[in-house]
């Protein structure tokens, strides 16, 4: 028509683009003052600047005050069973490696119920993004002692405070055959926390993140003066650590240089007790990741996977 080639007839589309608003869905109903969300404010941030497609990430949670998340997020969500949130966030990866999944979990649903499958979790290093929720004690049932509660934690199931020492997430994951991902953060401190989930989602397999978390209703008095304390919180730092920002850095008056390359000293400042170690204490990028063998036959087509079995089969048989 008129001499025109198509190509100079048609309209070009802009790429799609995705706001911090595409990421949000109801408002969250956590405490005021709860850390949850500023939690959620950086997670959503970080899909934005990540450009995640939202109905191509999906966000898996157990039971807790935690795992409402995935109803905040205009993505997909699985609100799962008490505990079972890393089977699941499994299954989804092995089968759909192209989704980019996060957990959300707390210390209670991760470190009690959930421990064998955390411990596995870990082994398989699959890629996806875990965010334990710690704030020490079990807040939607209304304050009971936790698996990371420290001794003499006065709750329900302890009136005269609880008894055993507390489980160290960082440690007990750092001790977890083909970990290749820890690293800490705190929920009063927005930008390291930013900072922290977004190496995290960069990372090739398991990342796992523990956010030291404020309960402002049950756990008030927990975190409240380390929060309003510089010197409670010690920055690990080095070059292939959390990227923050010098001014960001500079805030911080403990600072402990530390090579993520080195897990032996991670787990040494895994034990640190005069202060709060956050940073990245471990990361290797080399180690398997069982999501990989998982995915080697999801473009086989019927008739490809139909002739697999037969021959399987065939030689099982004969």
């Amino acid at each position: 028509m008129f001499g025109l080639k198509p190509d100079l007839c048609s309209v070009p589309m802009p790429e799609t683009h995705y706001g911090v608003d595409d990421y949000a869905k109801s408002t969250a109903r956590w405490c005021p003052g709860c850390g949850g969300h500023s939690i959620l404010s950086s997670v959503q941030k970080i899909c934005k600047e990540k450009q995640y497609v939202p109905e191509k990430t999906v966000f898996v949670s157990g039971i807790g005050c935690s795992s409402r998340f995935p109803h905040y997020m205009g993505t997909y969500g699985f609100h799962g069973l008490h505990g079972r949130a890393f089977p699941v966030a499994s299954g989804i990866k092995f089968r759909r490696p192209d989704l980019n999944v996060f957990v959300i979990t707390g210390d209670g649903d991760c470190c009690s119920i959930g421990a064998g499958h955390w411990v596995h979790a870990v082994r398989y290093n699959m890629k996806m993004v875990v965010l334990l929720f710690d704030n020490s004690i079990y807040g939607l049932t209304k304050k009971q002692t936790s698996p990371t509660s420290a001794i003499g934690t006065v709750s329900n199931t302890h009136p005269k405070g609880s008894v055993l020492p507390p489980i160290n997430p960082i440690q007990t994951t750092l001790g977890i055959s083909n970990a290749s991902f820890v690293a800490q953060t705190t929920d009063w401190n927005p930008a390291h926390m930013y900072a922290t989930i977004r190496k995290a989602a960069d990372h090739p397999g398991f990342a796992f993140v523990r956010i030291v978390q404020r309960c402002p209703i049950f756990m008030k008095d927990l975190y409240a003066d380390k929060a309003a304390d510089p010197d409670s919180v010690i920055l690990l730092s080095h070059e292939n650590g959390i990227n923050l920002d010098p001014a960001i850095a500079k805030t911080f008056k403990r600072v402990i240089e530390h090579d993520p390359s080195d897990i032996h000293k991670a787990r040494e400042y895994a034990e640190l007790r005069d202060g709060i170690p956050v940073g990245l204490f471990y990361q290797n990028t080399e180690n398997p990741c069982y999501d990989d063998y998982g995915a080697h036959n999801l473009g086989m087509t019927v008739a490809e996977k139909t002739q697999a079995l037969e021959e399987l089969l065939d030689k099982y048989m004969n």
